[in-house]
């Protein structure tokens, strides 16, 4: 069965961000194509089904935060 699309609204929500975060999903976001906004909920979405998947987080560190090496 194909899956349907929500139709609904998108939800707006403010999101706050380190400068380095940021930088790097806008180059990730470039090197894909996307705005940075469809780069997040890319991101977000691929999460959501990983863990609908096997009821588990993509990462089992998902709750620490992230150590960014940016040189």
């Amino acid at each position: 069965m194909a899956e349907t699309r929500d139709t609904r609204p998108k939800k707006q929500i403010p999101l706050r961000l380190s400068a380095k975060l940021y930088d790097q999903i806008a180059a990730w976001a470039e090197d894909d194509f996307r705005s940075v906004n469809g780069q997040i909920e890319y991101l977000l979405t691929e999460c959501v089904r990983q863990r609908k998947k096997n009821g588990k987080y993509v990462s089992d560190t998902m709750d620490k935060p992230p150590e960014l090496d940016i040189s």
